[in-house]
């Protein structure tokens, strides 16, 4: 199975029809996406929309964030999915290795994503990448002070 990644540069009906089927297996809680939240996600200067198709379907996304802080270019992977049918095939890695590829390309030294425990062939994945499991905890406000 032969797996090709490219960065998205506009919104199309295609992607949004696709985000349409894959956001749900990645977030039972996120609401779908419009044109406009498409648009504003592929235009946003520091984000790099990856999605990876198979026979010219779209199967897997994933959105890499690059900003910079004081101690250099930060880079993170998030809301990595591929679709149920294409998982086991390289989507996954094929997807996180060209963000690496161009995080490494802008200047970024390291680059973080989180999984939750429950992941277990999505963390055997990273892991396999070569990323490490670091000692640190992600905290989250959800809401007002």
């Amino acid at each position: 199975m032969s797996v090709d990644v490219e960065v998205v540069r506009e919104a199309s009906d295609e992607i949004l029809k696709a985000f349409g089927r894959l956001l749900p297996q990645l977030s039972r809680s996120a609401e779908p996406l419009d044109v406009e939240a498409l648009r504003a996600l592929v235009t946003w200067p520091g984000n790099r929309q990856l999605i990876a198709r198979v026979d010219g379907e779209i199967v897997g996304a994933l959105t890499l964030v690059m900003f910079p802080i004081p101690t250099g270019l930060r880079a993170w992977i998030e809301d990595v999915v591929v679709d149920g049918a294409a998982r086991g095939h390289g989507v996954g890695s094929a997807l996180t290795l060209e963000a690496v590829r161009l995080a490494r390309a802008e200047g970024a030294r390291t680059v973080d994503l989180t999984s939750r425990p429950s992941r277990v062939p999505a963390n055997r994945l990273y892991e396999r990448l070569g990323f490490q499991l670091r000692d640190s905890k992600v905290y989250r406000l959800d809401g007002e002070l």
